[in-house]
């Protein structure tokens, strides 16, 4: 349990050092998850409202941020619920500024970025988190298992299953994306 702060009186983290540590981490899983960026401070402090009330429960053996990420993945998934987050919002994204590179290049990685969360987006959310966790935070299988809540059997299998919907969704909107440059239908 490295860079985590425990209170010597009780042997549990320290939540303001788990909030400062690992803020950064909530925001991104937050986002990559599909948390909209307008809701993004929000649903960060209702993660570490729920780990406040669960830090008695925290085995300090484990790794904090598998343990964290089941709070962001119940999080997301109760926020993603709510019908009025349920409306596409038009133009949402903000479009992040490449720093060197020249302008075509910039506009290539852009719509590539763009494509990619485009079909991370569509994949099933329980698919999803396992893929971010694995893919992405670099956790092992059985712990992002764990985190979870689910048998190692089935995060394989969703890790699996997210990583074929990824691809195939990249494939497709790339077509589309080819389609509609050329002028086609």
């Amino acid at each position: 349990m490295i860079g985590v702060t425990l209170r010597p009186e009780s042997r549990q983290p320290d939540l303001g050092a788990l909030f400062d540590e690992h803020f950064d981490y909530v925001w991104g899983a937050l986002s990559r998850l599909g948390v909209r960026p307008s809701d993004l401070e929000d649903q960060v402090h209702e993660v570490f409202l729920r780990v406040q009330r669960r830090l008695a429960d925290y085995d300090t053996s484990r790794p904090v941020k598998p343990w964290l990420f089941g709070f962001v993945f119940r999080v997301a998934s109760d926020h993603r619920r709510l019908a009025r987050h349920r409306v596409e919002v038009i133009g949402a994204r903000a479009e992040a500024i490449a720093p060197a590179p020249s302008a075509l290049e910039s506009m290539e990685a852009n719509e590539e970025r763009v494509v990619v969360e485009e079909a991370l987006d569509a994949v099933d959310l329980d698919r999803r988190a396992v893929l971010i966790m694995h893919d992405v935070d670099d956790v092992p299988i059985p712990a992002v298992a764990h985190a979870l809540g689910i048998p190692v059997g089935t995060a394989y299998s969703r890790l699996r299953a997210a990583r074929e919907d990824l691809a195939a969704d990249v494939t497709r909107l790339r077509k589309i994306r080819s389609r509609t440059k050329r002028g086609e239908p």
